[in-house]
């Protein structure tokens, strides 16, 4: 069991980037069918809005704290082991640390041009990484069903992580709703991590990623498809946390 601390009623994890891949580990070993989640702060606002996503986010085996200002919280509710955990940086240590435990890893997402660059680096980077299958969806709506016969396909890939590249909150749903048809033990949603990992698109530099900007660094490479996350979800989800906080203290106070 995962701890976790209740921040706008999501249960975000209590954990880093070395927990993750440990409890990762185990959930491969018992063959325990469970999803990961990995929640930025667009993430609580999203579900501040949408009890069903909420439900969906909270039904995960284990939500990670992607945003600094997650990690913020945690930390100022004394749990002093959060660390941030980055989609990016999961998959990653994800590949590293199962070279020598013979993981096996499927991509679904993307572009197939992009898997294929995000195979080609991630075996360069991991040469004992097993990368046993991609595909690149054509678009659809949020809550619409996959096909049997791509079900199918990863089924007989029988791969113990499938990453799924779809961005929030459509990966989360994708998660949710075909967790039962496939047999693969863990499913975690890491947004655009392909196309950084593949060289697709830039990342934010580590300082900027540490101080809580990245969302800045991110809006002025996208302004026109993330100024309403970014400007308008962050300032909301500002207000929220600390309307909460005070009504916290308030009824603390009362009692």
């Amino acid at each position: 069991m995962v701890e976790s601390f209740d921040l706008l009623g999501v249960k975000v994890a209590v954990t880093n980037l070395q927990q993750a891949c440990l409890s990762i580990e185990g959930w491969i070993k018992e063959g325990r069918k469970t999803y990961v989640c990995i929640a930025p702060v667009a993430t609580l606002v999203d579900c501040q809005k949408d009890a069903q996503y909420r439900e969906i986010i909270n039904g995960s085996g284990m939500t990670t704290p992607d945003g600094m200002p997650l990690v913020w919280v945690g930390k100022f509710k004394g749990k002093k082991t959060i660390n941030r955990t980055y989609g990016p940086d999961l998959m990653q240590a994800m590949c590293d640390f199962g070279q020598d435990k013979g993981h096996k890893h499927f991509f679904y997402g993307g572009t197939q041009e992009t898997n294929n660059l995000l195979s080609k680096k991630l075996k360069e980077q991991y040469p004992h990484s097993q990368i046993v299958g991609s595909y690149a969806p054509p678009f659809r709506g949020i809550k619409e069903w996959e096909d049997e016969g791509v079900l199918e396909k990863i089924n007989q890939a029988a791969p113990d992580v499938l990453w799924v590249g779809l961005g929030s909150p459509k990966q989360d749903y994708w998660m949710s709703q075909h967790r039962e048809k496939l047999d693969v033990p863990v499913m975690i949603g890491v947004g655009a991590a392909f196309d950084f990992l593949a060289g697709v698109k830039k990342q934010a530099p580590r300082w900027v990623q540490r101080s809580g900007l990245e969302w800045f660094f991110r809006l002025c490479s996208e302004p026109r498809r993330l100024w309403k996350r970014y400007l308008i979800g962050n300032t909301q989800f500002v207000y929220w946390v600390v309307k909460d906080l005070l009504l916290r203290r308030q009824s603390s106070g009362d009692s």
